[in-house]
């Protein structure tokens, strides 16, 4: 019986130990994400660079991403549009590669009806550059939502020395923020549904 206690203690602290250790990742991806995680607790301001649809609402908006918490393996970049701060990019290790997803909340701080949606890596990308193509979820939340077009969206994301880039591409569609990593900003108040 005293065998059968330690043995069941040994295998639930391996697991416990296995629980709190950071996930591994393949370099490209390890050094993506550090890539950003140096700039933790920095905010910079951005500009739209390409936007071929109208009327998304981000023309003669400041915009802001702050790379506002960090852990060993995840990431929270709220991204704010002007007074929105609805939106917040998490990017997480997952042990399979990184996942990317878009938070995005009211006011109040509730969720928003489309949150949480976003993709996986399928490949190892580069230090400086990940593509996330839209995971099942995103896609059954985007039919239910009533904009299927949104099934094909891939997310791009790109870290070099002087600039960040968030970029959504699908078919017809293309919109791309760079961000100038010279020049850190103020950095804005929690995003909605955050808490200092």
């Amino acid at each position: 019986m005293h065998k059968l206690i330690t043995a069941i203690f040994i295998i639930l602290y391996s697991l416990n130990a296995q629980a709190d250790a950071p996930l591994v990742s393949i370099d490209s991806h390890e050094q993506f994400f550090n890539n950003i995680k140096q700039h933790c607790g920095k905010a910079y301001a951005g500009t739209v660079t390409v936007d071929n649809a109208k009327g998304d609402g981000f023309a003669n908006k400041q915009l802001i991403m702050h790379v506002r918490s960090c852990s060993d393996n995840t990431l929270q970049i709220p991204f704010h549009v002007g007074e929105d701060a609805s939106r917040t990019w998490i990017i997480t290790k997952t042990g399979s590669g990184l996942s990317l997803k878009h938070d995005h909340r009211h006011k109040d701080g509730s969720n928003d009806e489309l949150t949480m949606y976003g993709g996986h890596t399928v490949d190892a990308g580069w230090p400086q550059v990940q593509s996330f193509p839209a995971d099942q979820y995103s896609k059954e939340t985007f039919v239910r939502g009533g904009i299927p077009q949104s099934i094909g969206n891939t997310w791009q994301m790109y870290i070099y020395p002087e600039k960040f880039t968030y970029r959504l591409i699908r078919q017809g569609r293309e919109f791309r923020v760079d961000f100038d990593l010279t020049k850190p900003i103020k950095t804005p108040d929690a995003p909605w549904g955050y808490h200092d």
